[in-house]
């Protein structure tokens, strides 16, 4: 890992009177892929809705030494951190075009990405440029939902199961957007389910139980840890 980007101590976080995170450390390095494994409902999304300023917390988050915790969600997105929820939130109303359009720093801002860049990793979209989100498939809004959070140029970028429900040849398309996104030193943190394309692209994991982080390593050490495997992840 090289120089530190992310780093959260010791957070703690909370539903109402539900303590759901007890504790997790991270860390993630500049221009590096982390996947966060687990079981659901063992608090993944919840960390990074912790770390996105949705979720009440102690603890610190620190990105690149700044602390995060305490700010709302649209001050940590100006910081430069992106988030790609689960539920893929598109303006389904609005053309493919207009979607990505909204997604944009500020307009004319100098940006790592055009319309350009998105259409080349997603030709579908392209395609589809001047149809309504709302009517496309659930592969092609994860798509989008995907390429809206990167025109925002974020240096750290939260993916939330962008696999979960997405046929094979899609599953790849998104595996070679999140390798695309490390060769541009963005740094990834990315909670999945399938392990296969956790270990593939990955440079460190981290696998959750009960609301703390119970593993960290590489894929080789996870390949080598059966007992973690079977205790934590397997089904």
């Amino acid at each position: 890992m090289g120089e530190t980007l992310l780093e959260v101590r010791e957070l703690h976080g909370f539903y109402g009177k539900s303590h759901v995170l007890h504790g997790v450390d991270l860390v993630i390095g500049a221009g590096e892929i982390v996947s966060l494994l687990g079981r659901n409902g063992v608090g993944r999304s919840t960390t990074v809705k912790a770390i996105m300023g949705q979720v009440q917390c102690t603890g610190s988050i620190r990105l690149r030494g700044e602390e995060l915790l305490g700010l709302k969600g649209f001050q940590i997105a100006h910081k430069g951190v992106g988030y790609v929820p689960e539920n893929r939130d598109i303006f389904p109303r609005l053309t493919v075009e207009q979607n990505l359009i909204l997604g944009e720093k500020k307009p004319g801002a100098k940006s790592r990405w055009s319309l350009a860049d998105m259409y080349r990793m997603f030709p579908r979209l392209e395609e589809r440029r001047d149809t309504s989100a709302g009517v496309l498939s659930g592969g092609e809004q994860q798509m989008l939902t995907l390429c809206r959070t990167l025109m925002g140029d974020p240096d750290f970028i939260m993916i939330d199961e962008p696999t979960e429900g997405l046929a094979p040849k899609i599953v790849e398309q998104v595996a070679s957007y999140l390798l695309e996104l490390r060769r541009r030193g963005i740094s990834v943190l990315l909670v999945e389910q399938k392990l296969a394309i956790a270990l593939e692209i990955s440079e460190r994991l981290y696998v959750m139980g009960h609301g703390a982080i119970v593993f960290e390593g590489s894929p080789a050490d996870l390949k080598c840890n059966a007992g973690v495997r079977k205790e934590w992840l397997e089904v």
